[in-house]
This record gives C-alpha cells, structure tokens and sequence, in this order.
C-alpha cells in the first residue's frame, strides 16, 4: 500500500491489488445514475446519515458492500464495520428484509421493490484513537474523519456499490453548514442553497464507483491554496486545528518541489488538477496516530502532527507528498490485472510491489538529489538508512512472493520493507541500466518506455512483466531481478556502490534524538505501559551529554504524559526536533523523577556513512554523475 508511515514506535522509524473478473450489467442500466446524498448538518453521536437510491431493480435480491480493501492499499480496512442502522426502504417506506452476510455485505430481499437504502457512518479516526473494535483499523489517510470543524470524506467509507453496478454512474449530493470550505477534485455539477441560507448541498459527478473511491474530499475550516506546476493546477487544503500551520506557507514548499518534480519527470503529464489534502492533527491522544500518505489518480490524503515544527512539516510535506506524486507513473500509469479490475471484497495482489512502491519511494529520493533539494550527502545517509532498516527485516523472502500475498502472515510482517528494499530494488537496477547503456537509459527511461507500451487504461498480465522488461532491457537485469527480486538471495550493496566508486566506512554521523543512525534508542514495556530508553542511548552524544542512562522511563515531553496510547505522536514529533530548540523532558530513574531542561545541539553517534572512494576512476565518478544527476 501507498501508506508511508512517519514513525511507529515498535517497528522502526519510516519517514511514512482481483481474480480478473469484469461485472456485467443485468439489472440497471449504466447511463442510469445511482443518486447518493450525505448530510453533514445532521450529524449525531458523530454519524452522519447516508442515503442511497439505485434506481429500480428487476432482480429479487441484491447485495450491497463496502470495501474490505481498497485500492492503494494492502491491508483489511473493513469499512462495513463503521456503518450502524442499516435499512432498506420500499416504495411506500416500509422496512424490506435485510441479512448481513459478512463485515461489509448487506442482501436485500424483495429487491424489486427497493427505493432506497439509509444508514449511518462511523468515522474511523474516532475508532482509531478509542482503542479500535477488535479489528484492524484503516490507516489514517484512508479513513474519515467526524467532526465539528473538519470532515475527512474518504469516499469509500461512507459509499458502498451494488455487486452488479460498479460500472454504473453516481450523483452525489452533499449538504454541508454554508460557511464550510469544499474541496475536491470530483466534477461538480452545482449547488443549491437552503431557503435560510445556512446550507448548501453540493452535487457531484463520479463515472463509476472507482472514482467514487479515488475522489477523497475535505469539508470544513479549511485554509486552501492554488497554484500552477505546468499544465498542472494544484490544489493545497490544509486543516490545522490550531491554526499553527497555513497553505499559504506550505504552497511555498510544495510548489518548489513539485516543480522540480516536473522537469525531474519531464512529458509525463496525466492530469489537468491535482488535489493535496493535509490533516494536521493535534497534540493529545485523541488524535489519529496513522502519520503518512495515500495516493489516488488526481490526490493524495496526508495526516501529519500539526506539532511538527515548520522546518520539519516541509521536510516531511516533501517526502510524503513527493512519492505519491510520483505514483502518477506506477501504479497509475502502469499497472497489473489485479489493479485495473480491483475486487474490493475479495482483492488478489500483483507481484511487483517493488515497482509500485519501491521505485516510486526511490524516485521520491533521486529526484531531490537531480534537482538540488537535497545534497548528495543527505541523500547517501538516506540510502544508508534503508539498507539498516531493510536488514532487520527478513532479507531472504521473495519480494514477488510477499507481494503476491502481502495481507498473509509472515508477508504481512514484511510489507515496510516495500518502502526499503523496494527502493534499493529500484537503485540497482538504475545502476546496471546506466552501465550498460553507457549512461544513457535509467529506470526513469524504463518506465516510461512501460507507460507509452500500457497507461492508466491498458494494465499488463502480472506473470508476464519481468520477462518483458527483460527483453526490453539487458540480460543483466534478468539476472538481478531472477536472483533479488523473484530469488530469496541478499543484494550486496557493496556491488552496485563499487561501480560508481563509493564505499561504507565507519565514522561519525549525525542523528536525530530517538535514534542511532536509524535505529531505535527507546521502547516500550506493554506490561508497565512504560517507554525507556535502551542501552543505545549511551552512544547518542545529544542524551549522552545530558546524563542519561539506559533504562531510565520517559514521563513527560514537553508537558505531555508519554504513553504507549500517545507515544507515536510525541517521538514523531521528537524526530523531527532541531537544534536550538527548547525542551524539558522528565524522567524516571528508579523511582526517582530527573528533569533535563535545556536547549537542543546536533546529535551525533558512530556510524556507516557511504563516501567517495579512493582512487575512483573516471569511469567510475561518470557512471556516479550520470545515476545522481540524470
């Protein structure tokens, strides 16, 4: 899944899909739209009411669901578990004979004479921070959001299809207070005021119910923003509950990376509007803790701490918001069966999650190098820290075979490392083509050779890619992908550094305040509900200066009660610390409370750090320039 997770605490720092089976059209026709109205002025107990109206049916029984996964994601979502009261309503409004067959099915009997289905909506924020209801709760960028100042509409979680009329058109009516701000990037088609002006209802386009899914929308309190990357309008909404953060800031950054996204990508230009939805959450624990991003055709939804200090929201702003950018190249311009003809109640998964995920995440990374955001220095320790984070990962599992069954254990446990090793995948192979064709070709150039031979509307038969691009490329990249990818043998990086003359040596390196070069320096005890610092903590100059010791329990940052319920959010907000910043952090040493008052320096530990070998050739440094600098 497009899920890039800032940081959660137990598995390590990150920052952070259909037997092909087409559905036919036998009970309604498709011109015949499916009208669909949510009401955000009757919100009650934090449900908002749906209405759906099919249109009438021929058949005796249908079936209603919600997703159980949705596209861009690899994980269970179960959206059927946030719908309370459901009802199906005849003609003379009467109740018709409903069964929940399963989390996200409904069967309609007596369908002929259905008029209308009505339920309520839960949002998942809410049960994300409550503790959840036994299952697994939809990562935050993909779930919703209820409440007075703020509606987070994730479409999926509030619409539901009929198994028979996915293909059929939707409107869709949203009534909302007037003063709310509406953003989107679904066709609208009008609006209409209430008599006493305090509403308005919204009317929207959607062709079929994928773009119901792939349209999310913010409504609310909303600061937005425009601007031009092109032919690219780009359209920033930002809520930031405390007002600490503001479009008109972050359309700075955005605006200077996404055009250097552009000319990084070149004639690669697939829509005319895209769409950035930031929710910035607030400082307590009643906040969503998924931190990260997911990527549609025309948007992305970001959940970020809105307590992240300026410096480190752009940072995170531009490496979140710049892979999903670029999966406007893959999946959404080149992509498997699984994909183009997704089952959202019974999804089977492509094999290439290292070229969906991982070679967009190292796009996300190349790309700033190309374009001068970052300097080549940054961007070694950042392949550096895939490379260690990858490693305690299970190094030896075929990424084909994880990919194909990723919501299955012990794949599932391995999914981070699409974003890890998917990306080295993606820097090896950028490697051999630049060496064997004499600096010519990249895996830019490759993708878009597999975008002009598919695009978003011919997806390619997943068996078969890597023979295609083997023939479309060098012998030499069969055999890294027969060996690395579909193989269960370890890359050895060292390899593919030699060629561009660079080593990894040990030195000292600098590092953030919860981590050694990448590894974790606190954790948790799930029996105490405690958060301490581990024996690493003392190869960390920053704590080390400050006299802490191994084992001493985190109590207090910045005024906040450190928790495991409240421990993402607070060491999300410590990675992104910056030097010259006041902090007062209390602690517990057997019983005894150790308060550090002070201001932040530069933290450093000993490390690996990849440099420039000595006595590179000119062939060598050639080959480094051209992979670095395009």
């Amino acid at each position: 899944m497009n899920k890039k997770i800032l940081i959660t605490l137990f598995t390590g720092l990150l920052l952070i899909s259909c037997n092909t089976t087409k559905n036919t059209i036998n009970d309604l026709a498709i011109s015949t739209p499916i009208i669909t109205a949510i009401d955000l002025t009757q919100v009650k107990d934090d449900k908002v009411p749906v209405i759906i109206n099919p249109g009438r049916f021929t058949s005796e029984t249908v079936t209603y669901r919600l997703p159980k996964v949705i596209p861009g994601t690899y994980s269970v979502s179960d959206f059927g578990n946030y719908i309370d009261d459901f009802k199906a309503i005849d003609y003379k409004g009467n109740e018709l004979q409903v069964s929940k067959i399963d989390t996200n099915s409904w069967i309609i009997s007596n369908a002929s004479n259905l008029d209308k289905i009505e339920y309520n909506v839960n949002d998942t924020f809410d049960i994300e921070v409550s503790g959840g209801i036994g299952k697994e709760v939809p990562f935050s960028p993909a779930g919703t959001n209820i409440e007075l100042e703020n509606y987070v509409l994730n479409l999926h979680g509030f619409i539901g299809y009929f198994d028979s009329l996915k293909n059929n058109q939707y409107k869709l009516n949203i009534t909302a207070p007037a003063t709310f701000e509406r953003s989107s990037a679904l066709q609208n088609t009008g609006t209409k005021p209430s008599e006493d002006g305090l509403k308005v209802t919204t009317s929207y386009f959607a062709p079929r119910y994928f773009d119901i899914t792939d349209n999310p929308m913010m409504y609310g309190k909303l600061d937005v923003e425009e601007f031009q990357v092109g032919d690219i309008k780009i359209v920033l909404s930002v809520y930031s509950p405390n007002k600490i953060h503001n479009a008109k800031k972050i359309k700075e950054t955005m605006h200077k990376m996404m055009l250097a996204q552009k000319v990084y990508l070149g004639d690669i230009n697939s829509t005319p509007r895209y769409d950035i939805f930031l929710y910035l959450a607030r400082q307590d624990e009643k906040a969503p803790k998924g931190f990260g991003a997911l990527e549609h055709h025309t948007s992305t939804v970001v959940v970020l701490p809105e307590a992240m200090p300026e410096e480190a929201l752009a940072e995170s702003m531009v490496d979140v918001v710049s892979h999903e950018f670029f999966h406007i190249v893959s999946p959404l311009s080149v992509h498997s069966e699984d994909i183009h003809y997704f089952d959202y109640n019974n999804p089977t998964f492509s094999k290439h999650l290292w070229m969906y995920e991982g070679v967009t995440e190292y796009f996300a990374s190349l790309f700033q190098v190309d374009q001068d955001l970052v300097s080549e220095e940054e961007f070694y320790t950042k392949i550096l820290g895939k490379i260690q984070q990858a490693s305690s990962l299970d190094d030896t599992m075929s990424f084909t075979v994880m990919s194909e069954n990723i919501l299955d254990k012990p794949y599932a446990d391995n999914y981070l490392n699409v974003y890890q090793k998917g990306a080295l995948i993606g820097m090896c192979m950028d490697i051999i083509l630049r060496e064997k064709s004499n600096n010519t070709r990249g895996i830019l150039s490759l993708m878009k050779e597999l975008s002009l031979k598919y695009g978003k509307n011919k997806p390619f038969e997943d068996d078969k890619l890597i023979e295609e691009i083997i023939a479309m490329t060098y012998p030499a990249i069969g055999k890294f992908l027969n060996t690395h990818v579909i193989g269960t043998t370890p890359i050895d990086y060292n390899v593919f550094f030699e060629k561009v003359g660079l080593e990894i040596v040990e030195g000292k390196v600098k590092t953030n305040y919860i981590q050694n070069a990448g590894a974790l320096i606190v954790t948790g005890n799930r029996e105490k509900g405690t958060i301490y610092f581990t024996d690493l903590v003392t190869e960390n100059s920053f704590w080390n200066e400050q006299g802490v010791l191994p084992n001493d329990v985190i109590k207090e940052v910045e005024g906040v009660k450190v928790t495991l319920q409240s421990a993402n959010q607070i060491f999300g907000q410590m990675f992104s610390w910056q030097s010259g910043k006041e902090v007062e952090i209390k602690l517990d040493r057997n019983g005894k409370e150790v308060v550090i008052k002070t201001i932040l320096t530069q933290s450093y530990t000993t490390g690996k750090k990849l440099q420039e070998k000595e006595g590179s050739t000119d062939k060598q440094k050639d080959l480094r320039k051209a992979w670095l600098k395009g």
